[in-house]
């Protein structure tokens, strides 16, 4: 199918809805006028925009081509106020001066412009987000009809769908007025939306109220002992670049005392540290022991309500480690076995056994921790629907305190993605899919875990979710902070990603730490000065505002 989009640039976007139904489509020049070819199918889709400085009226319409007639046609009509975005009287008194030659105000003149480059800003990102949704839902119906897909989150494709139901609880909207408009708007099915509304009650408990003084704090470790098949995060294998761990550690310090200072300065407390990676585990008993120590020193921690620990892989847990983390009262750990299925684990490269597995989970309950997440994927090459029936019975006798389910992504730069061929014949299909998430909703449900967050990731299969699961009261609130971004997210180490959410403006900036190992030692002065930046550049931005 040929695919010819008119009056806007939505290419991406349109491409990544499509990809949901089908990849067997290309995009070709937009054009007003086309001729249409008997022997071709062909979607146009056009959009009309009319906008003044009180509101915008938006237009969409899609029609589809076959064999030179027209089978379909829908057309969908939005429009947006600008009340509150762009003040009235500001704009009518704007559009006065800049028609007044003889105005001797040009120090006004000049300063109401950039405001108002501001405003239009912001209602441009407005009109292009309704122009989005309404386009791929004028699409939606005929793509339906066209192919065996079931398209569960409906034209909803971003990663964070429970911070859309919290943003309109946020507004005063009732249940069922938010049920209302995200049926229409996003037209998502019944089971979905009780599922993330479900999410967002639960969360508000840990999340509200919000407040710009409390930060998370992510320490990166991107050592692993082997690399998994799926894996696409920051992580350098032990066998080469072990010797570094020493060196790294002082780095991360390093960088530590820097945001420290950045801490002090802005009078913020953490609320939740969380040392993730790669694998943190990877690190010697010693080289932990000391981080944790002079993370305690370096940072005022006394208002922590949860220290967690990626203790992750099970060959990489030792007894000496778990009473480090003992010792430094870590509140939560992981121990992350992915499948319970020894050929899987064969497969996708882990070097330990389903009894290493059981072996490390008990030997931490024998240490006193009372806070066990357990992370599973579904969908794991050669992985069937009784081997993951299998994998969440193993689980649930096991008795973890949390477990998160997540459904495969092929990332990019993952085994699984580059080597796609010799995988193929490994995969499920979507329909298997949805069985493996129904089977582990039903066997947690009925154990007495809950739903507590939700995200979803490009190149997820069938497009569906990763869900965390915990019993009442041992909820994670990192996970749900970061992915709420209600705080920000000041993150160490390489490959890590801090997120400075700023609330009064409803923006967020995003500060990337180097990916590469050795990059990232020797310019770890670098990273701080980025993060320096961004919160000197958002302090003159506040002075000047006030």
């Amino acid at each position: 199918m040929k695919v010819i989009l008119s009056g806007h640039n939505y290419r991406y976007e349109i491409s990544e809805f499509l990809r949901l139904f089908s990849s067997e489509f290309s995009i070709v020049e937009s054009s007003e006028d086309f001729d249409v070819i008997d022997d071709e199918k062909i979607l146009k889709n056009s959009l009309i925009v009319e906008k003044n400085v009180k509101e915008a009226k938006i237009s969409t319409t899609t029609r589809v081509y076959e064999n030179g007639v027209k089978v379909y046609e829908k057309k969908i009509e939005d429009s947006v106020s600008f009340e509150g975005i762009i003040d009235k009287n500001f704009a009518d008194n704007f559009a006065d001066n800049k028609n007044n030659k003889n105005s001797s105000s040009k120090r006004i003149i000049l300063t109401d412009e950039k405001k108002f480059a501001k405003s239009n800003k912001k209602t441009d990102n407005i009109i292009k987000a309704i122009s989005k949704r309404i386009i791929q839902r004028s699409m939606f119906e005929y793509m339906v009809s066209q192919y065996d897909v079931n398209i569960p989150w409906g034209i909803l494709t971003g990663i964070r769908p429970v911070k859309i139901i919290n943003s309109l609880l946020d507004s005063g909207k009732s249940i069922d007025e938010i049920r209302k408009f995200m049926k229409e708007e996003y037209l998502i099915n019944d089971e979905k939306l009780d599922l993330i509304i479900e999410i967002a009650n639960r969360e508000r408990v840990f999340i509200y109220p919000v407040s710009e003084k409390k930060i998370s704090l992510y320490i990166s470790i991107p050592f692993c002992p082997s690399r998994c098949v799926y894996c696409s995060f920051p992580s350098h294998i032990l066998e080469k670049f072990g010797d570094l761990r020493g060196e790294y550690v002082q780095a991360l310090l390093k960088e530590a005392k820097g945001v420290s200072k950045l801490l002090e300065k802005q009078d913020k407390k953490i609320e939740s540290l969380y040392i993730g990676g790669g694998t943190p585990t990877s690190l010697e008993a010693g080289d932990m022991d000391y981080l944790i120590r002079e993370l305690f020193k370096i940072f005022d921690l006394n208002d922590v309500k949860e220290f967690t620990v990626e203790a992750g892989r099970p060959d990489t847990i030792t007894i000496e480690k778990l009473k480090v983390l003992k010792k430094h009262n870590v509140s939560r750990i992981s121990i992350n076995p992915q499948t319970m299925n020894q050929i899987t684990l064969d497969k996708i490269g882990r070097k330990h056994s389903v009894e290493d597995i059981k072996d490390c989970f008990y030997m931490a309950r024998n240490l006193g921790f009372h806070n066990i997440n357990m992370d599973l994927i579904l969908g794991l090459p050669g992985e069937t629907v009784d081997m993951v029936e299998n994998t969440i019975k193993e689980i649930v006798k096991l008795d973890p305190e949390c477990v998160t389910v997540h459904t495969l992504a092929m990332k990019r730069t993952s085994e699984l993605s580059l080597n796609k061929k010799e995988y193929e014949h490994d995969f499920i299909t979507y329909k298997e899919m949805v069985e493996m998430i129904n089977i582990s909703k039903r066997h947690l449900t009925e154990n007495s875990y809950n739903p507590y967050y939700l995200y979803r990731q490009k190149y997820m299969m069938g497009n569906l979710e990763n869900i965390g699961y915990s019993k009442d009261g041992y909820e994670c609130i990192y996970n749900m902070q970061v992915m709420e971004e209600n705080q920000s997210n000041y993150a160490i180490g390489a490959g890590a990603v801090s997120k400075f959410v700023y609330l009064d403006e409803n923006r967020i900036e995003r500060v990337d730490d180097v990916k590469n190992l050795e990059q990232y030692l020797s310019r770890v002065d670098e990273m701080i000065e980025k993060k320096c930046r961004e919160v000197e550049k958002n302090d003159n931005k506040r002075s000047k505002r006030d």
